[in-house]
């Protein structure tokens, strides 16, 4: 049997989450399910946890958060309150999340940066984008209001990183209240493009950034803990 370990309760800590679904099954390559998962996440936001950061994925999310109560709880506020109203709005059936997450306690300022980044590139890495400001599901596109980063964890100076820039408030979704779910198959809406990415300079950044993300994986692996199933 897997042991379990106590859960990770509120004290002013910085986590790292990544989710994924299950079976890995793109359901956010439809805007309406992106919609709808970014309002459950900020319906609990404050009253749950602090958001800093976040990417929603085809497939999985990243977030950076500072849980109210304990982590376990936010994260199943999160899982447990899409797959509700997915379940609701969009008749489906199926089980939307893969068991558990997997998540690591941000230690310093260098820490946070790292896992901040790897968020922001995150569509950038998967060709969904050229730069990080033009994924529309990622807190690096200006969209969202976020929660300022705790004092411990701020940079000794933003020159050249870019920090959490003021947000616009978080856009309330038009269609969320729709009936009719998408389908999850290749006829149903038009799923997310991808941009073409071109230029010398590009490429070498993000041959950079590739070594630099291949990096931070290795510490996640000796960093990540899972934490209990649900």
């Amino acid at each position: 049997m897997k042991p379990t370990r106590p859960a990770r309760m509120s004290n002013g800590e910085v986590y790292f989450v990544t989710s994924a679904t299950a079976e890995r099954t793109p359901f956010f390559r439809y805007e309406r399910w992106c919609q709808l998962f970014l309002d459950v996440l900020y319906g609990y936001r404050k009253n749950a946890f602090h958001l800093h950061e976040f990417v929603l994925m085809s497939d999985h999310f990243h977030l950076l958060i500072a849980p109210s109560e304990s982590l376990e709880r936010a994260v199943q506020l999160i899982k447990g309150g899409f797959a509700r109203r997915a379940s609701l709005q969009f008749e489906t059936k199926q089980t939307i999340w893969q068991r558990g997450f997997t998540d690591h306690r941000i230690r310093d300022a260098t820490d946070y940066e790292k896992h901040k980044q790897y968020i922001w590139m995150n569509p950038v890495k998967a060709r969904l984008c050229a730069s990080t400001s033009k994924y529309q599901y990622s807190s690096a596109s200006g969209r969202y209001e976020l929660d300022p980063i705790p004092q411990g964890l701020k940079p000794p100076s933003s020159a050249g990183i870019g920090g959490t820039a003021k947000a616009v408030p978080f856009p309330k979704p038009n269609d969320v209240g729709g009936a009719e779910a998408p389908p999850l198959q290749p006829q149903g809406p038009k799923p997310l493009g991808r941009e073409i990415m071109s230029g010398t300079a590009e490429a070498v950044r993000l041959q950079r950034l590739d070594l630099f993300r291949d990096q931070i994986s290795e510490n996640f692996e000796a960093g990540a803990t899972p934490a209990r199933n649900y």
